[in-house]
């Protein structure tokens, strides 16, 4: 007879086999990493009121919303707001854009990846001695485009963030003999970037991607 598995009712296994497989099973709670640190990235740790405290703006009144929007308003009176729409491109991307083979949906995503790099390259942010940390990497395609238009660069790292484990990973495509890929599964909301060992020296300069 075969029941789901305590761990992950996605998947079953065979009753007499239970205690052998929560052994085993892949969603068993594993050791802690050393940049794991619990809730780091929350909001909540070190301040008044916790997570429980929160409530759905659908719960409150009239009052309490239009309170809500007016201190919201004079807390972000002094920022400026306004964001400039600036569609750029990379050489990089050049021949996988030409590709008569893509699908809209492909070329979709290369136009966004293309004007990714090309904005970080007008900010100077390619280039040697990095580390990019891709938050959300899924497949890890943004860092695999940075990784071919700094083929020239030194010491370029990459730290490609995910919580779920991602099929069909472009990290074997890879064609940068010197750059450095490491996947870090963990929820974004437990992750202390100072306590992950690359970063821990503080001399490469860390460069958000996502």
């Amino acid at each position: 007879k075969r029941i789901p598995c305590p761990l992950d009712p996605k998947h079953t296994v065979f009753e007499h086999n239970l205690e052998k497989h929560l052994k085993k099973c892949n969603s068993r709670e594993k050791p802690k990493p050393v940049f794991y640190v619990c809730n780091i990235n929350s909001g909540f740790d070190g301040l008044p009121g916790t997570q429980e405290d929160q409530v759905p703006i659908s719960s409150l009144s009239k009052e309490e919303l239009e309170t809500l929007i007016r201190t919201l308003k004079k807390a972000t009176s002094g920022l400026n707001c306004k964001l400039k729409e600036q569609i750029l491109s990379h050489e990089a991307l050049q021949d996988a854009l030409n590709d008569p083979k893509n699908g809209d949906t492909a070329l979709k995503h290369l136009h966004q990846q293309s004007s990714l790099l090309g904005n970080m390259d007008h900010l100077g942010l390619l280039g040697p001695n990095r580390c990019f940390v891709e938050f959300g990497a899924g497949r890890g395609k943004l860092s695999h485009w940075i990784d071919i238009a700094l083929q020239e660069a030194s010491n370029v790292h990459f730290l490609l963030v995910e919580r779920a484990t991602t099929r069909f990973k472009v990290d074997g495509k890879h064609r940068n003999a010197s750059s450095v890929f490491e996947r870090l599964h963990i929820d974004i909301q437990h992750l202390a970037l100072s306590k992950v060992p690359i970063l821990k020296k503080g001399d490469i300069a860390v460069v958000g991607i996502g």
